[in-house]
């Protein structure tokens, strides 16, 4: 199993925390000899990391599989991640697939892989989630300019329509120490933005050591990681409303380093929904969160999750969380077509919202959320920002964001890769993005 010539190859579905744990699994087989190739090129071993939130993630699963037989009908295939933890009967019983591995075998993949010999049927090795009670750290390095930290695995929270709980287990941290360890090896790599991960990141300290105690709080990581030196750019992924407090907006309105970027889940604008999705807060607290925000830092930008059609959401609720969402001074929303899921309250709960209404709403919520976008870009001409230039040539352009995720454009020039320059947006383009000229006094940040 330590041949070099031995090739694996990953496909990643979901969240930022998949990606992270993807890049983990993936040093576990370079640790075994493994060469890691792309996806579409000829592999000894398949891994697909699965997701769960959405049935569109699930279906999508068995055309991986079909791709990584199309390349290589003898490649050895493994299923890991959340849907592998809630349905591992269901994606064993895919043609193609020998291998599923639940919530606490997978980082220890390389260990049931003596035998490369495809099986007739796939074999399965997953836990009860109860134990699911330990914590691995990981983190990946995306086209070399950002990288994905994971701080905090796992939700102890009970949202109706949600599985995670079910397929990560209880909520648990990384020790501070080792995410710092985590953070000062992400900057010698260069990597100038790093991106905070989790299920629950503002649950960040319970279970760092084993126990429901709070040993620190998301604050006090906040708080570390803006000492660390090296580090250009650090930025909060989704954090819970009732976990955002107004000390860590006001750290990151005073950090050099953290960035004004916040994105904070909603799901309904409706208290009498908010409610039966058993969330943790009314539509006031979120919109006071808004307003600390853009109190303290006017051009952050705020992306908001969204669901449509949960069960029992008549016109008049939708049109309560349309009307809401529309007066808040947002910068974009991700919106979700509710998706009934096994093991959940609500996919039991009465007044199921027809599917077709669904795809409308969702159509609604996507032009709003066009229409923010719109409005926030717009609100940034002429002001200057610094813009982080990432690794990928689109169709003869390079692409790059602002601390605030303006996304802007430039010609192709691989020097531009990986650096940080000083700019003043001046238009948006006809696709949507922002163009801009450099500032006059200014030359690369860093290179």
């Amino acid at each position: 199993m330590t041949e070099a010539t031995k090739k694996v190859a990953f496909y990643t579905l979901g969240c930022k925390l998949n990606f992270s744990e993807t890049a983990t699994i993936s040093r576990s087989f370079k640790n075994e000899g493994f060469k890691r190739v792309d996806f579409s090129e000829p592999a000894d071993v398949y891994v697909i990391n699965t997701c769960s939130v959405t049935e569109n993630a699930d279906k999508r699963f068995k055309t991986i599989v079909k791709k990584a037989q199309s390349v290589n009908p003898d490649a050895f295939v493994t299923a890991v991640g959340c849907y592998a933890q809630l349905k591992p009967e269901e994606l064993a019983d895919v043609d193609g697939v020998d291998l599923v591995l639940g919530a606490t075998e997978k980082f220890k993949i390389t260990d049931y892989l003596n035998d490369l010999t495809k099986n007739d049927m796939g074999e399965v090795h997953s836990c009860e989630i109860e134990e699911a009670n330990f914590y691995v750290g990981s983190y990946s390095l995306g086209g070399r300019t950002r990288a994905f930290l994971k701080v905090q695995d796992g939700c102890d929270y009970k949202c109706t329509y949600c599985t995670i709980p079910l397929a990560r287990g209880i909520s648990r941290s990384d020790t501070l120490n080792n995410v710092l360890k985590n953070a000062r090896d992400i900057a010698d790599q260069g990597i100038k933005e790093i991106v905070l991960t989790g299920v629950n990141i503002g649950d960040y300290g319970k279970g760092e050591f084993g126990n429901k105690k709070h040993e620190h709080t998301f604050l006090d990581l906040v708080k570390a990681l803006d000492d660390v030196d090296g580090i250009e750019r650090l930025r909060i992924s989704s954090i819970e409303p009732n976990l955002l407090k107004n000390d860590t907006i006001e750290l990151v309105a005073d950090s050099q380093t953290f960035v004004p970027h916040f994105h904070i889940p909603l799901q309904s604008g409706n208290n009498e929904l908010l409610g039966k999705m058993s969330r943790r807060y009314k539509r006031e607290l979120y919109a006071d969160r808004v307003a600390e925000i853009k109190r303290l830092m006017p051009d952050a930008c705020i992306g908001v999750d969204v669901i449509v059609g949960f069960p029992g959401e008549t016109d008049a609720h939708f049109l309560d969380t349309y009307n809401f969402l529309t007066e808040l001074d947002i910068s974009y929303l991700h919106v979700f077509t509710y998706s009934e899921r096994d093991n959940t309250k609500a996919a039991s709960m009465p007044d199921v919202v027809p599917l077709r209404k669904r795809k409308k709403r969702s159509k609604m919520l996507r032009g709003l959320s066009a229409k923010k976008r719109r409005a926030f870009y717009e609100s940034q001409l002429g002001t200057q920002h610094t813009v982080l230039f990432e690794g990928e040539n689109k169709k003869g352009y390079i692409h790059g964001f602002t601390e605030n995720y303006v996304k802007v454009k430039a010609p192709w020039d691989p020097a531009l890769v990986n650096t940080l320059h000083e700019i003043c947006l001046t238009e948006i383009d006809e696709d949507g993005l922002v163009r801009f000229e450099y500032a006059e006094d200014a030359v690369a940040i860093t290179a």
